[in-house]
Protein backbone atom coordinates (compact mmCIF):
# COMPACT_ATOMS: atom_id res chain seq x y z
CA UNK A 1 0.00 0.00 0.00
CA UNK A 2 1.09 3.76 -0.72
CA UNK A 3 2.31 5.83 2.24
CA UNK A 4 -0.01 8.57 3.34
CA UNK A 5 3.06 11.19 2.75
CA UNK A 6 2.60 9.87 -1.09
CA UNK A 7 -1.43 10.92 -1.78
CA UNK A 8 -2.48 13.48 -3.90
CA UNK A 9 -4.89 16.15 -2.37
CA UNK A 10 -8.15 15.19 -3.57
CA UNK A 11 -7.21 12.99 -6.81
CA UNK A 12 -9.26 10.07 -7.41
CA UNK A 13 -8.86 6.52 -8.33
CA UNK A 14 -11.30 3.74 -9.75
CA UNK A 15 -11.16 0.05 -9.64
CA UNK A 16 -13.60 -1.94 -11.85
CA UNK A 17 -13.70 -5.23 -10.46
CA UNK A 18 -14.38 -7.91 -13.16
CA UNK A 19 -12.76 -11.03 -12.08
CA UNK A 20 -15.99 -12.96 -11.38
CA UNK A 21 -16.82 -15.94 -12.81
CA UNK A 22 -20.29 -15.33 -14.63
CA UNK A 23 -21.87 -18.87 -13.68
CA UNK A 24 -25.19 -17.48 -14.21
CA UNK A 25 -24.56 -16.10 -17.55
CA UNK A 26 -25.39 -19.62 -19.60
CA UNK A 27 -21.04 -20.50 -19.99
CA UNK A 28 -21.27 -16.52 -21.73
CA UNK A 29 -18.48 -13.88 -20.95
CA UNK A 30 -20.63 -11.00 -20.03
CA UNK A 31 -18.11 -8.76 -19.51
CA UNK A 32 -17.15 -9.15 -23.20
CA UNK A 33 -20.90 -9.26 -24.22
CA UNK A 34 -21.64 -6.93 -26.87
CA UNK A 35 -24.19 -4.11 -25.56
CA UNK A 36 -25.67 -1.66 -27.41
CA UNK A 37 -22.68 -1.79 -29.70
CA UNK A 38 -20.10 -1.97 -27.67
CA UNK A 39 -18.59 -4.76 -25.19
CA UNK A 40 -19.96 -4.55 -21.50
CA UNK A 41 -16.63 -4.02 -20.41
CA UNK A 42 -16.09 -0.73 -22.42
CA UNK A 43 -19.33 0.06 -21.36
CA UNK A 44 -18.32 0.40 -17.86
CA UNK A 45 -14.80 2.04 -18.23
CA UNK A 46 -15.86 4.42 -20.33
CA UNK A 47 -17.94 5.60 -17.76
CA UNK A 48 -15.53 6.72 -15.89
CA UNK A 49 -13.50 7.74 -18.28
CA UNK A 50 -15.22 10.64 -19.75
CA UNK A 51 -15.65 11.85 -15.73
CA UNK A 52 -13.26 14.32 -15.68
CA UNK A 53 -13.15 14.21 -11.68
CA UNK A 54 -11.71 10.52 -12.67
CA UNK A 55 -7.16 10.68 -12.92
CA UNK A 56 -6.40 6.79 -12.72
CA UNK A 57 -8.35 3.32 -13.09
CA UNK A 58 -7.07 0.51 -12.44
CA UNK A 59 -9.34 -2.56 -13.97
CA UNK A 60 -8.99 -6.33 -11.87
CA UNK A 61 -10.02 -9.28 -14.23
CA UNK A 62 -9.61 -12.85 -14.32
CA UNK A 63 -6.24 -13.92 -15.35
CA UNK A 64 -6.79 -15.43 -18.24
CA UNK A 65 -9.08 -12.72 -19.62
CA UNK A 66 -5.91 -10.32 -18.90
CA UNK A 67 -4.94 -10.04 -22.70
CA UNK A 68 -8.39 -9.69 -23.76
CA UNK A 69 -8.97 -6.93 -21.63
CA UNK A 70 -5.56 -4.71 -22.55
CA UNK A 71 -6.74 -5.38 -26.48
CA UNK A 72 -9.93 -3.75 -25.44
CA UNK A 73 -8.60 -0.94 -23.19
CA UNK A 74 -6.28 -0.01 -26.67
CA UNK A 75 -9.19 -0.34 -28.94
CA UNK A 76 -11.41 2.57 -27.19
CA UNK A 77 -8.57 4.68 -26.38
CA UNK A 78 -9.16 4.19 -22.38
CA UNK A 79 -6.33 6.04 -21.68
CA UNK A 80 -7.34 6.44 -17.88
CA UNK A 81 -6.76 2.66 -16.94
CA UNK A 82 -3.04 2.64 -15.95
CA UNK A 83 -2.88 -0.80 -14.94
CA UNK A 84 -4.90 -4.45 -15.38
CA UNK A 85 -3.76 -6.69 -12.93
CA UNK A 86 -5.16 -10.14 -12.32
CA UNK A 87 -8.20 -11.02 -9.46
CA UNK A 88 -8.10 -13.08 -6.78
CA UNK A 89 -10.09 -15.98 -5.65
CA UNK A 90 -13.30 -13.48 -3.72
CA UNK A 91 -14.27 -10.25 -4.73
CA UNK A 92 -12.37 -8.61 -1.39
CA UNK A 93 -9.26 -10.27 -3.01
CA UNK A 94 -9.62 -8.95 -6.03
CA UNK A 95 -10.13 -5.26 -4.69
CA UNK A 96 -7.20 -5.88 -2.27
CA UNK A 97 -4.89 -6.27 -5.49
CA UNK A 98 -6.62 -2.97 -7.03
CA UNK A 99 -5.22 -1.19 -4.35
CA UNK A 100 -1.66 -2.11 -4.94
CA UNK A 101 -1.78 -0.77 -8.23
CA UNK A 102 -3.60 2.66 -7.28
CA UNK A 103 -0.82 5.65 -6.77
CA UNK A 104 -0.96 8.51 -5.04
CA UNK A 105 -4.68 8.63 -4.72
CA UNK A 106 -6.37 9.93 -1.81
CA UNK A 107 -10.08 8.81 -2.59
CA UNK A 108 -11.04 5.16 -3.95
CA UNK A 109 -13.76 4.83 -6.27
CA UNK A 110 -14.98 0.58 -6.32
CA UNK A 111 -16.95 -0.63 -9.05
CA UNK A 112 -18.81 -3.69 -10.37
CA UNK A 113 -17.56 -4.26 -13.60
CA UNK A 114 -20.73 -5.75 -14.57
CA UNK A 115 -22.97 -2.48 -13.66
CA UNK A 116 -22.58 -0.70 -17.19
CA UNK A 117 -24.82 2.05 -16.92
CA UNK A 118 -23.91 3.82 -14.01
CA UNK A 119 -24.17 7.57 -15.27
CA UNK A 120 -22.12 10.58 -14.12
CA UNK A 121 -24.52 11.72 -12.04
CA UNK A 122 -23.94 8.75 -9.74
CA UNK A 123 -20.37 9.09 -10.21
CA UNK A 124 -20.14 12.98 -8.96
CA UNK A 125 -22.73 12.31 -6.20
CA UNK A 126 -20.54 9.38 -4.57
CA UNK A 127 -17.39 11.47 -4.56
CA UNK A 128 -19.57 14.36 -2.77
CA UNK A 129 -21.14 12.06 -0.28
CA UNK A 130 -17.63 10.62 0.54
CA UNK A 131 -16.24 13.83 0.67
CA UNK A 132 -18.45 15.26 3.49
CA UNK A 133 -17.98 11.79 5.12
CA UNK A 134 -15.47 9.66 4.59
CA UNK A 135 -17.29 6.64 3.18
CA UNK A 136 -20.26 6.49 1.09
CA UNK A 137 -22.26 4.07 -1.13
CA UNK A 138 -25.38 4.48 -3.41
CA UNK A 139 -28.75 2.41 -2.41
CA UNK A 140 -32.05 2.32 -3.35
CA UNK A 141 -35.02 1.74 -0.55
CA UNK A 142 -36.35 -1.33 -1.00
CA UNK A 143 -40.04 -1.85 -2.21
CA UNK A 144 -40.94 -5.63 -1.71
CA UNK A 145 -41.89 -7.26 0.79
CA UNK A 146 -38.30 -8.89 2.45
CA UNK A 147 -38.78 -12.34 4.38
CA UNK A 148 -35.94 -14.79 6.34
CA UNK A 149 -36.79 -18.25 5.34
CA UNK A 150 -35.04 -21.45 6.84
CA UNK A 151 -32.67 -24.02 5.16
CA UNK A 152 -36.51 -25.84 4.82
CA UNK A 153 -38.20 -22.92 2.88
CA UNK A 154 -40.31 -22.17 5.61
CA UNK A 155 -40.88 -17.96 6.78
CA UNK A 156 -38.75 -17.36 10.13
CA UNK A 157 -40.03 -13.50 10.28
CA UNK A 158 -41.07 -10.30 8.04
CA UNK A 159 -38.36 -7.54 7.92
CA UNK A 160 -39.72 -4.03 8.21
CA UNK A 161 -38.60 -2.49 5.10
CA UNK A 162 -38.58 1.19 6.02
CA UNK A 163 -35.15 0.66 6.80
CA UNK A 164 -34.12 -1.33 4.29
CA UNK A 165 -32.38 -0.36 1.25
CA UNK A 166 -30.39 -2.47 -1.83
CA UNK A 167 -26.81 -1.48 -2.06
CA UNK A 168 -25.16 -0.59 -5.28
CA UNK A 169 -21.29 0.73 -6.94
CA UNK A 170 -19.54 2.61 -6.91
CA UNK A 171 -18.65 2.94 -3.34
CA UNK A 172 -16.38 5.56 -2.16
CA UNK A 173 -13.77 5.81 0.77
CA UNK A 174 -10.41 7.50 1.50
CA UNK A 175 -8.05 5.85 0.82
CA UNK A 176 -6.46 5.52 4.30
CA UNK A 177 -9.76 3.91 5.67
CA UNK A 178 -9.85 1.01 2.64
CA UNK A 179 -6.41 0.68 3.20
CA UNK A 180 -7.14 -0.44 6.42
CA UNK A 181 -10.20 -2.44 6.09
CA UNK A 182 -8.96 -4.89 3.67
CA UNK A 183 -5.30 -4.89 5.19
CA UNK A 184 -7.48 -5.81 8.59
CA UNK A 185 -10.10 -7.80 6.41
CA UNK A 186 -11.31 -11.27 8.45
CA UNK A 187 -13.49 -13.62 6.60
CA UNK A 188 -15.73 -12.99 3.08
CA UNK A 189 -17.81 -10.52 2.36
CA UNK A 190 -20.30 -9.33 -0.27
CA UNK A 191 -18.82 -4.96 -0.40
CA UNK A 192 -16.49 -3.30 0.66
CA UNK A 193 -18.47 -1.10 3.12
CA UNK A 194 -18.76 -4.12 5.16
CA UNK A 195 -15.45 -4.42 5.75
CA UNK A 196 -15.45 -0.70 6.24
CA UNK A 197 -18.47 -0.66 9.14
CA UNK A 198 -16.36 -3.29 11.02
CA UNK A 199 -13.68 -1.15 11.64
CA UNK A 200 -16.59 1.32 13.39
CA UNK A 201 -16.25 4.02 10.31
CA UNK A 202 -19.54 5.71 9.31
CA UNK A 203 -20.25 4.89 5.73
CA UNK A 204 -22.99 7.33 4.34
CA UNK A 205 -25.29 6.66 2.16
CA UNK A 206 -26.49 8.22 -0.99
CA UNK A 207 -29.31 7.80 -3.96
CA UNK A 208 -28.82 5.26 -6.30
CA UNK A 209 -30.86 4.41 -9.38
CA UNK A 210 -33.14 1.62 -10.51
CA UNK A 211 -31.21 2.01 -13.99
CA UNK A 212 -27.65 1.11 -12.11
CA UNK A 213 -28.24 -2.76 -12.63
CA UNK A 214 -25.63 -5.23 -12.34
CA UNK A 215 -25.56 -7.76 -15.44
CA UNK A 216 -25.93 -10.84 -13.90
CA UNK A 217 -28.83 -13.04 -16.59
CA UNK A 218 -29.10 -13.20 -20.16
CA UNK A 219 -32.57 -11.39 -19.74
CA UNK A 220 -30.24 -8.51 -18.01
CA UNK A 221 -28.16 -7.36 -20.82
CA UNK A 222 -31.58 -6.58 -22.52
CA UNK A 223 -32.56 -4.50 -20.05
CA UNK A 224 -29.50 -2.77 -19.71
CA UNK A 225 -29.59 -2.23 -23.70
CA UNK A 226 -32.76 -0.25 -23.53
CA UNK A 227 -31.44 1.78 -20.46
CA UNK A 228 -27.64 2.63 -22.40
CA UNK A 229 -30.24 4.10 -25.43
CA UNK A 230 -32.07 6.04 -22.89
CA UNK A 231 -29.61 7.76 -20.69
CA UNK A 232 -27.77 8.40 -24.35
CA UNK A 233 -30.28 10.33 -26.06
Amino acid sequence: MQPLGDLVMDKVGVIVVAAGAGRRMASADKIFMPLAGKPLLARTLGAFQSCTDIEDIVLVIAEDKLDAAKRLIDDYKLSKVRDVCPGGERRQDSVRAGLQWLTGCQWVMIHDGARPCVSQGIIRDALKAARDSGAAIPAIPVSDTIKVVSADQFVQKTLLRDRLWTVQTPQVFRFDIISEAHSKAKGGVTDDASLVERLGYKVKIFPGSPANIKVTTPDDIAIAEAILKNLER
